[in-house]
């Protein structure tokens, strides 16, 4: 089994502009150990509008960002449809609801955690979001700098990713980040 990853997105406002950002370590690990430090499990969808993060194996995150994409082609970059669309889809399609997986789709507008269980999940607070098995520290690290500290988003994201590295031994802090 497959045990790595940290993936953080935070969506809101920063000097009078919406921003979205997202992060992810770059650890993929086999049991104990670490099979490669640089993966990049974040990336770009529908032409740069939409953001996505992945935990899971490589193969599966193909397979779901292409089917994302192709969902988000036919509604026209419609995130909110897209992503109603697509958990009917990974939850009916008997292959892909097995997979231990969890995604994050974020645009300026929006932010969803989705699941091959079928779930969409908006984060309670409305602007930060993590999976994978560094998630819950860097999403308190992140809801922390958030409340206490006036930074950037990308700084608030890379800060929160680099401390769930220092405590989670299934993620590194070899950091890719996307904004928009």
């Amino acid at each position: 089994m497959f045990e790595a990853t940290t993936i953080l997105a935070y969506k809101g406002v920063y000097q009078g502009k919406s921003v979205a950002v997202i992060g992810g370590d770059g650890q993929v690990s086999f049991g104990n150990c670490v099979m490669k430090g640089n993966a990049k499990k974040i990336r770009t969808l529908y032409n740069g509008q939409i953001l996505s993060g992945f935990a899971g194996s490589t193969a599966d995150a193909f397979s779901l960002f292409e089917m994302f994409e192709r969902i988000l082609e036919g509604r026209k970059g419609d995130l909110v449809r897209s992503v109603l669309e697509f958990a009917k889809m990974w939850r009916s399609d008997k292959y892909l609801r097995k997979l231990e997986a969890m995604m994050i789709v974020l645009n300026r507008e929006n932010l969803f955690i989705l699941s091959g269980t079928g779930d969409v999940l908006e984060p309670e607070d409305g602007k930060i979001a993590a999976i994978g098995s560094g998630g819950n520290y860097a999403l308190s690290a992140a809801r922390a700098l958030d409340r206490h500290a006036s930074i950037a988003p990308r700084e608030l994201v890379e800060h929160s990713l680099q401390i769930a590295g220092e405590l989670c031994i299934y993620t590194n802090t070899n950091i890719s980040i996307l904004e928009l």
